[in-house]
């Protein structure tokens, strides 16, 4: 599979979480996530391309003005892929640096994504 389509595809995925428009984030879905892709993270365990648009929504009804941003580059091997990313509140305070990991189809588009919010444990 080819990188710079992969980065192309997470690229839109993070834009869908920054897109307040149903209509607008659904097209940006659709060019990047599987109709049955899905979404795991410490609050939520979804499938499905319409589950992930209303979560989303959620999001943007519980934080209004916040943002999501990449804080490091998409990390592409094989099918799958990591990025870290934070959150941007309205106020401009941000959240912890967060990591997602992702795997590609054979369309192209994202198949699941598992996301684990803030810093790895401590080791004990």
């Amino acid at each position: 599979m080819d990188k710079s389509a992969i980065a192309t595809t997470v690229t839109q995925y993070m834009a869908a979480w920054n897109e307040p428009g149903d209509t607008a984030r659904g097209a940006l879905l659709a060019q990047c996530w599987s109709e049955a892709g899905v979404y795991l993270d410490p609050n939520v365990s979804l499938a499905g391309r319409d589950a992930l648009a209303k979560r989303i929504g959620e999001v943007f009804a519980s934080r209004p003005g916040a943002r999501l941003e990449f804080m490091s580059g998409i990390d592409i091997h094989h099918n799958v892929v990591r990025f870290l990313w934070r959150l941007v509140r309205a106020d401009g305070t941000c959240g912890d640096t967060s990591i997602d990991f992702g795997e590609i189809g054979p369309d192209g588009r994202l198949i699941r994504i598992v996301g684990f919010f803030g810093a790895a444990p401590a080791l004990s």
